[in-house]
């Protein structure tokens, strides 16, 4: 019988449960746990992974890697190197921890996609704010956001009213507390003014599920934070084809990928995310995303 493992901060949590539920429908054994529940024994011949008191090895034959959760740095280094370390032992990890160290850090996953062709908002990002007089070009809409974060927290937007030096100045003022705060200034432009966007779900080499989120109120399109998710008849295949390569060119096999059409009515990709919830998404298509996963992964093992 084939083993998944479920590794996520909340054992509870819908998705997690959407999965369990699939994977004992389908005949599969399901196991749920968190970092917590793990620990690693280190001999000078040996090294072991054990889930409480049973080598993990022993319990599942893959892991896929839910939301790492809220954690210092020293358990962010830990929590990927556990994953490493799963992988080195044999057990297949979706997605790899490579991808998962580069999809979480918005900065690397932008500059990667664009160094691969694909297109992305125009973005700044420094450590200085005087850096901010000597790119020659501020957007009229832009949008300030933290490198690491999920769900919309920390991101606001602002727009030049009126004179463009002293809009400069402004946005130099916000980028000084910034990084007298010890944070890195990461801003990007607005492309779109529609208060809407593509969230596509990637697995495997298809994808499988997607819908367009809509703000309600503002312009954010979380659906964390409100935003409204409508089916979509069809993907354009120019959306599709942009997620399906991204997850290419990061290394994931399983993610979200937002998308979002500027008013230039070119698309842009926004991020992409290791991670991904699907309550929203489920609800805009007939596919059982959660029996799509358990699937995906039982396949993987067989293979």
């Amino acid at each position: 019988m084939v083993k998944i493992g479920i590794l996520t901060r909340n054992p509870n949590g819908w998705a997690t449960q959407q999965l369990r539920k699939a994977a004992l429908e389908l005949g599969y054994q399901i196991t749920t746990f968190r970092f917590r529940d793990l620990s690693v024994k280190i001999e000078s011949d040996n090294v072991e992974v054990y889930f409480r008191d049973t080598k993990l090895k022993d319990v599942v034959d893959i892991v896929l890697v839910r939301p790492i959760g809220k954690c210092s740095l020293e358990q962010a280094i830990y929590r990927m190197d556990l994953l490493h370390l799963i992988k080195e032992l044999g057990i297949y990890v979706i997605n790899d921890p490579k991808s998962i160290e580069i999809a979480i850090d918005k900065f690397r996953t932008l500059y990667i996609l664009a160094l691969n062709g694909l297109k992305v908002p125009y973005t700044i990002v420094t450590e200085n704010e005087y850096r901010i007089y000597d790119v020659d070009k501020i957007p009229e809409r832009l949008i300030i956001k933290p490198l690491f974060g999920s769900r919309g927290h920390g991101v606001f937007s602002i727009s030049n009213m009126g004179n463009v030096e002293y809009f400069r100045d402004f946005i130099w003022r916000i980028c000084f507390y910034l990084t007298s705060m010890r944070s890195v200034v990461y801003i990007q432009e607005q492309v779109s003014t529609k208060g809407e966007d593509y969230r596509l779900l990637v697995v495997g080499d298809r994808v499988i599920a997607g819908m367009l989120r809509k703000s309600e109120v503002g312009w954010k399109t979380n659906i964390s934070v409100g935003g409204k998710p409508i089916p979509l008849k069809k993907i354009p295949k120019e959306v599709e084809d942009m997620a399906l390569k991204a997850c290419k060119i990061i290394g994931c096999e399983i993610a979200g990928v937002d998308i979002i059409r500027g008013d230039d009515d070119n698309y842009y990709i926004l991020e992409l995310n290791t991670q991904p919830g699907w309550r929203g998404l489920q609800q805009c298509t007939n596919i059982d995303i959660a029996k799509e996963i358990i699937n995906y992964l039982a396949e993987k093992v067989k293979k």
